[in-house]
């Protein structure tokens, strides 16, 4: 099976640069991290198990001596399948041909004939014509040896999605950046130093003192040169199906995602779970650390209530993105508590917990037991600003994500399948309230992006590559 991941890439012409982006990238993997250093004559990788941060930027310009290379682009990855035990061997970037020396905790690769890093999932099924020749599993690996046998603008033609990719080829001087022509990931054109660089999201680019040009046109080819130019190439026709849970729970909060400010559209969410009503009484508003604050507060606003932060995580990791079921339990259990102090102001008390989405409901099941068990409220209320997850669709498909999410359809553990408001309730021993499909919608066309231009797959809706 094609290893699942939703990942953050860059690509720039220094190697602090490519260090500082993916470090603002790390919301979107922690599992591993990787940088290909790209020269005239030669592409050399080094892979490690981990954040950035465990392999420093010393240590980096230590092993690539910056003579020797004009680019570099840089990777953060969590995945979803796969051995444990071939975390660095699955982790970006990927290569054809290459030397490696294993040292324990991180892989270098030297003078790769070709690299590749991605962000998205793409079926199996387009790469009939390359089996027998990747190593790993990985859908990455499969587009760098369809792109060597093919070349990128067939590679464009034939598969639909979900990619943002950066490829570097020792035949060629540009490095080959491609968006898909869904764009249900994100990508986006910076300049920095003088020179042009791309990044998933434009957070990376901003928090690096670099300008945001404007965001990767679905369909469309860039080349950016060694001397920091860049050229583009339209080859297909633009379908968008942006993914929605960029906004609701992927990105960071301060991300511009084509164009729509992640705060915004968060914090309008909160105010159509707040138009959407039936919750009843409430003496305080609160929310799962960390993504969903933005849309509590505004739903607190606008029911004239407080929204009161009562709990805290000891690491900003999201328990999402742990490998295996006891990675993230214990991320969860060992990572969510009570605020201090908190207890004698809730005891009694009806809460609303705001969150951005239910999967399992392993976070929510963590907050019940903080809240009764811990402080003794009266009641607490779950309100989701993301409609259920995993659902079987009308037409009788289950549903989740096959487009770079953790959420295979096929998988057993989405507990809104098969259930109904009342029993997903008596699964997580509390109420639980979703923002409906349509009131989700109308925040999306608020924000100016029409509902036929969002992947909504996950939560019922048509296939993003089928008519």
């Amino acid at each position: 099976m094609v290893i699942k991941h939703n990942c953050g890439m860059a690509v720039t012409h220094r190697l602090a640069e490519a260090y500082g982006f993916i470090n603002s990238l790390q919301h979107r993997g922690r599992e591993a991290a990787g940088i290909a250093a790209i020269g005239r004559d030669r592409i050399d990788v080094i892979k490690w198990r981990g954040r950035v941060n465990a392999l420093d930027v010393i240590a980096l310009e230590n092993i690539f001596e910056s003579s020797r290379y004009h680019t570099f682009f840089a990777h953060v990855r969590y995945a979803t399948s796969g051995d444990e035990g071939a975390v660095l061997e699955d982790a970006h970037p990927h290569v054809i041909g290459g030397r490696k020396e294993h040292r324990g905790n991180h892989i270098l690769i030297w003078d790769c004939d070709a690299a590749a890093v991605h962000n998205g999932q793409v079926d199996a099924n387009f790469f009939t014509s390359i089996e027998g020749r990747c190593s790993s599993s990985c859908d990455t690996e499969r587009m760098l040896h369809l792109y060597i046998a093919r070349g990128e603008y067939e590679l464009m033609r034939r598969v639909p999605g979900a990619f943002t990719i950066a490829i570097a080829d020792k035949r060629r001087e540009e490095v080959i950046v491609m968006r898909d022509s869904s764009g249900i990931k994100p990508g986006v054109l910076g300049k920095i130093g003088g020179k042009y660089c791309v990044a998933s999201e434009d957070i990376a680019i901003r928090k690096n003192s670099a300008e945001v040009k404007e965001d990767l046109d679905p369909g469309t080819i860039y080349y950016l040169a060694a001397d920091g130019r860049y050229r583009k190439q339209f080859v297909c026709s633009p379908r968008p199906s942006y993914c929605f849970f960029e906004w609701n729970y992927l990105a960071h909060k301060d991300s511009i995602l084509n164009g729509v400010p992640v705060h915004t559209m968060r914090d309008i969410l909160g105010r159509q779970l707040a138009e959407q009503g039936d919750i009843g009484h409430v003496d305080i508003v609160t929310f799962l650390p960390r993504c969903p604050e933005i849309a509590a507060e505004s739903f607190a606003r606008a029911i004239n209530r407080s929204c009161v932060p009562l709990f805290y995580k000891m690491k900003g990791e999201r328990s999402f993105q742990g490998t295996t079921a006891e990675e993230r339990a214990v991320s969860i259990k060992n990572n969510l508590y009570l605020i201090p102090g908190v207890i004698a102001s809730i005891r009694g008390k009806i809460i609303v917990v705001v969150d951005d989405s239910i999967v399992r409901g392993n976070n929510i099941r963590r907050a019940r037991q903080l809240l009764y068990e811990e402080a003794g409220v009266k009641e607490a209320i779950l309100l989701s600003y993301t409609p259920p997850l995993g659902i079987i669709g009308e037409d009788n498909i289950p549903r989740g994500c096959m487009f770079g999410v953790d959420m295979p359809p096929h998988a057993d553990r989405f507990i809104a399948r098969g259930r109904t408001l009342d029993q997903i309730s008596a699964e997580i021993q509390m109420p639980v309230r979703y923002l409906s499909v349509e009131g989700m919608l109308k925040a999306f066309e608020a924000c100016g992006l029409p509902r036929q231009t969002l992947c909504t797959y996950c939560i019922g809706g048509r296939h993003p590559f089928q008519q």
